[in-house]
């Protein structure tokens, strides 16, 4: 890769890894599973105005859609609306990629070389410290929904390594169409009708203004101008090029919600985390890595 596209893929990292506090932030005025159904709803109205459809079958589009949309980023929501902070849901997020290796081993039938179950198992152990210690000193829920969130994620690589789209951007803007109308019956049924109300009628207020910004940031920055950029990336170089720039973005998640919200990281805490990045990093030098894996981010 030359600089100008270095340089890009680094704007890229920077874009998600500061996606993380904007969900925190928009999480203060909208619930977890609503402000899912908002994000996707901003998406899906230009994807259907002015993006072509891929020539990927609706079938896929579907469970792309349900996996990557409403159980990714409906648990994801959740486990930091529950306390989890953001900077570390950053990095447990990143349990997407050793379980994108075993649900495809599984799923696809895609051999699991011994490089790529040494990298699984170092993860493993750096996500099972992450547990352990907010197990010790908080609740552990919030862990847990952020690792469904994970599994969420791994499960849409797996179906997008199936649908093989030639156009990454477009399928990506394609199945955003699909999470809006289940995530607000979802929300509606959960979240209930009087929060829902709530947080609309307050949001002309000051105090609704951050969070609402964070939530344009997570729509138009994060979503729509990183994946146009990275699909531009995946599009001009082999994916094992591209996804190590990937591994940064709980780095960027980390520092910006320590700068930006004051999560001050616990030294176990990173310790576990960089376990968690170096056994993912292992992992994905192996030529055996779906391609998935690097094509979607959160």
């Amino acid at each position: 890769m030359n600089r100008r596209d270095c340089s890009v893929a680094l704007l890229v990292v920077a874009l998600w890894g500061l996606n993380f506090p904007a969900t925190a932030f928009a999480l203060q005025q909208f619930p977890p599973i609503l402000m899912a159904a908002l994000r996707f709803t901003l998406i899906a109205i230009p994807a259907l105005m002015f993006v072509p459809r891929p020539r990927v079958s609706w079938k896929l589009v579907v469970a792309i859609g349900a996996t990557l949309g409403i159980v990714q980023f409906s648990f994801l929501y959740a486990g930091i609306a529950a306390g989890m902070p953001a900077g570390l849901a950053s990095v447990v997020i990143q349990a997407s990629a050793p379980l994108t290796i075993v649900f495809a081993a599984v799923g696809l039938r895609e051999r699991l070389s011994p490089w790529q179950a040494v990298g699984v198992g170092v993860s493993v152990v750096g996500l099972a410290a992450v547990v352990l210690r907010q197990g010790m000193v908080s609740a552990v829920l919030p862990t847990i929904l952020v690792l469904c969130g994970a599994a969420g994620w791994a499960l849409g690589n797996v179906a997008t390594r199936v649908a093989a789209a030639s156009d990454a951007f477009r399928l990506t803007m394609w199945w955003s169409v699909v999470p809006p109308i289940p995530l607000a019956l979802l929300s509606w049924a959960i979240e209930g009708s009087e929060r829902i109300g709530a947080s609309f009628a307050t949001i002309v207020t000051p105090e609704a203004v951050l969070p609402v910004l964070g939530l344009l940031y997570v729509v138009g920055f994060s979503s729509v101008v990183a994946y146009a950029l990275w699909a531009s990336l995946l599009g001009r170089h082999p994916s094992s090029r591209v996804a190590p720039f990937s591994m940064l973005v709980p780095v960027v998640g980390m520092l910006s919600s320590w700068l930006v919200l004051g999560e001050v990281p616990h030294p176990f805490d990173l310790s576990a985390g960089a376990l968690v990045i170096a056994g993912v990093l292992w992992a994905s030098r192996s030529p055996g890595l779906p391609p998935s894996l690097a094509a979607v981010r959160p």
